[in-house]
């Protein structure tokens, strides 16, 4: 039997940040009280979970998403990338514009928000086109998008690098003037023509064609003297390299408005896993050496880098069973993320989970400008949250996914943690470690909206 979704919620005994347990009394879709232990009574008709032992954490944010609708609904669709999303304790996403057609004009970002919003799942923003058709050789309308119901602030042509100087430099300026961010898939395209994998030793052995760091690195030099040039903001998504950690870290000590994104398996994986020719571990950017990895991690810690982004990339199974130099680049990440941040980055006691809700959820809501997200756990927030049990452990399998994809490049791995419950705008999309039924999120989605019609 699908429940109502509830109006009132009593979280009992969950550790905020994986401190001291609190009480978390949600109404509607803000929190409304936060108090010690038995402190409050639980209102009739309430549901009450019981969060003994479980870490509270905002709801995540991930400023990195391909959610493949309009055009490529055989990968994902904005209903079943956000289920995935809410899996992963997620309740906020900001979808990439390499659709089919591509968002670069009001009315298709307007249509990816507006699904976004009926499926009820999470709040979607669209990430606007630079360029019209991605095709790097006139801007976009950023204007239009900006001004549009999705209230756009993010501008990518991410897929392809934004390659033209002028044009990068044009598209820097237009998004100034309403504080957006151009966010730069780092990649020179000359430098990486047939490249199959990171260049090195290993790329030699193994006869693919190699991605060298310079095509990232040189890009993000040039997009720093440019955004400082102009003043204005850019974001390096899926830096992989210790070497365009070196070149974001001088970029900031002179005072340039840089930020940048690692992804998960980026943190993770390196090119020996290219060995099997498994084309689930094929992305763009490639994996790297345990330097780079080593090199990301202490920039996560410290803050040269500045969030995680999953660059959750679906695939049909027939993109990515095939041989290596035919199959499609990328991975999905947003079930996953979580837990191998926690593997990587708090488990060996590297960073601790305040800094887990600011790299997952308050920073990448601060930089996408999405004021409603991202909030900090307290009386009067937006009620989206994420309980998360951090002394679980399992294998991660494909039942872990709630995506359309299956290209997880971790199946078969043992894994820490599990998300036992995520809850935005105050309803539950996970509950108990499972999806919540969509018929049961739609209805509380249309409740909400038209609460806020009247």
């Amino acid at each position: 039997m699908t429940m109502t979704a509830p109006t009132t919620i009593l979280i009992r005994g969950a550790r905020p940040y994986g401190e001291e347990p609190r009480d978390l009394l949600i109404e509607g879709d803000r929190i409304r009280e936060i108090a010690a232990p038995g402190a409050i009574d639980a209102p009739e008709g309430a549901e009450v979970v019981d969060a003994e032992g479980l870490i509270a954490l905002p709801g995540l944010v991930d400023l990195h998403v391909h959610l493949r609708e309009p055009g490529f609904e055989s990968a994902e669709t904005v209903l079943t990338g956000t289920r995935a999303a809410a899996k992963g304790g997620f309740t906020t996403v900001f979808a990439m514009p390499n659709t089919q057609p591509v968002m670069d004009t009001a009315g298709v970002v307007e249509a990816v928000w507006a699904l976004g919003r009926e499926a009820g799942y999470a709040d979607v923003h669209p990430i606007g086109a630079v360029t019209v058709g991605q095709n790097g050789e006139q801007l976009a309308e950023l204007g239009s998008m900006a001004e549009s119901r999705a209230k756009v602030r993010v501008f990518s042509d991410d897929g392809k690098c934004v390659f033209d100087p002028l044009i990068m430099r044009r598209a820097l300026e237009y998004a100034k003037a309403f504080d957006g961010v151009v966010a730069q898939h780092a990649q020179d395209p000359k430098l990486t023509v047939g490249a199959q994998m990171n260049e090195g030793e290993l790329s030699a052995e193994l006869g693919l064609g190699g991605w060298p760091g310079a095509a990232e690195s040189s890009i993000i030099a040039r997009d720093a003297l440019l955004a400082e040039q102009v003043g204005s903001r850019v974001h390096v998504c899926h830096l992989s390299t210790r070497t365009s950690v070196d070149v974001v870290r001088w970029a900031k000590a002179r005072g340039i408005a840089i930020t940048a994104e690692v992804t998960p398996h980026h943190l993770l994986l390196t090119e020996e896993k290219v060995r099997g020719f498994d084309a689930r571990f094929k992305v763009n950017p490639p994996l790297r050496t345990d330097d780079d990895v080593a090199a990301l991690r202490e920039a996560l810690a410290d803050g040269t880098i500045d969030i995680v982004g999953t660059d959750h990339a679906p695939h049909p199974s027939d993109s990515k069973q095939t041989e290596w130099d035919h199959a499609s680049m990328g991975m999905v990440g947003l079930e996953s993320c979580l837990r191998i941040v926690h593997a990587t980055m708090v488990a060996p006691g590297t960073i601790g989970w305040r800094d887990v809700a600011r790299i997952l959820s308050e920073t990448p809501a601060r930089l996408g400008s999405a004021p409603e997200s991202g909030t900090p756990l307290e009386a009067g927030a937006l009620a989206n949250l994420v309980l998360y049990d951090a002394e679980a452990s399992s294998v991660f399998t494909e039942d872990d996914l709630a995506g359309k994809s299956r290209n997880s490049p971790y199946l078969g791995l043992e894994l820490p943690g599990s998300v036992r419950w995520t809850i935005y705008r105050g309803t539950p999309t996970v509950r108990d470690g499972e999806v919540v039924d969509a018929e049961e999120v739609g209805r509380a989605a249309r409740r909400r909206h038209a609460e806020e019609a009247r």
